[in-house]
């Protein structure tokens, strides 16, 4: 059993989760667990499982979940969202000329626990420890299976060199992790997944949290609701981003 602060009950672990509404959803500022209060801004509630269920739930709300080590399962929804217009994107020339003459091989949901365990295990700027949990693995395993999470793989030859994965929240690419083995290759499989997602008639994406790195790509932040409302819209609109 767990206790989820989503619904104020105990839960059993495999139960489906009643997200709340983020629009009219009481954000609160601090959350006492333990002996510790934790800024609770931008999270709706914690606990609960990340079942194939729970996980479309969660994104087709614009919620997603992140792990903090020492707390149940947070699930956010932050006050300023991160996003990419593609009319947006800044490319520098240098970057460009590299990915039109390079030899690698890109390929769309070939190897996408590969690329969830490399992006688990890449380096992070600030030295700590990963999010990605083997439960995030396995569970964003299952909904890739289920149709609705995808990755981007970089090949040279035989080798898996770069890529990233996200999922589709119905219209909306959500942007989850990205990892390189090779200069640029992280670049290069978001650029092709731009060029991928634009032919399927997109024209942005949800990175979640602004990066340095997205930043200088040309992401904006947005308010929380105009997030949602765009996020709606093209729910809406019915586009098919994958096969």
């Amino acid at each position: 059993m767990v206790v989820s602060q989503i619904t104020g009950r105990i839960v059993p672990k495999m139960s489906e989760i009643a997200f709340p509404n983020p629009r009219d959803h009481h954000f609160s500022e601090w959350v006492l667990f333990g002996d510790y209060y934790y800024n609770a801004r931008d999270i709706v509630g914690f606990g609960g499982e990340m079942t194939v269920e729970n996980l479309r739930a969660a994104y087709s709300r614009g919620i997603f979940p992140w792990h903090i080590e020492g707390l149940p399962l947070p699930w956010f929804c932050p006050e300023k969202r991160a996003i990419l217009e593609f009319e947006d994107l800044r490319v520098p020339r240098s970057l460009r000329r590299e990915y039109k003459k390079t030899t690698f091989e890109y390929t769309i949901d070939r190897a996408f626990d590969a690329v969830v365990g490399e992006c688990s295990s890449a380096p992070r700027g600030d030295g700590g420890g990963t999010w990605i949990t083997d439960d995030f693995k396995q569970a964003y395993s299952e909904f890739h299976r289920a149709g609705r999470a995808h990755s981007v793989e970089v090949w040279d030859g035989a080798e898996l060199v770069g890529g990233l994965y996200g999922v589709d929240a119905g219209g909306v690419f959500c942007g989850e992790s990205m990892f390189y083995k090779r200069s640029n290759a992280s670049k290069f499989a978001l650029l092709h997944l731009i060029e991928h997602l634009r032919s399927r008639g997109a024209t942005w994406i949800d990175i979640q949290v602004m990066t340095p790195h997205f930043n200088a790509l040309g992401a904006t932040e947005i308010p929380r609701n105009v997030f949602l409302d765009r996020l709606e819209a093209a729910q809406r609109s019915g586009l098919k981003l994958f096969d």
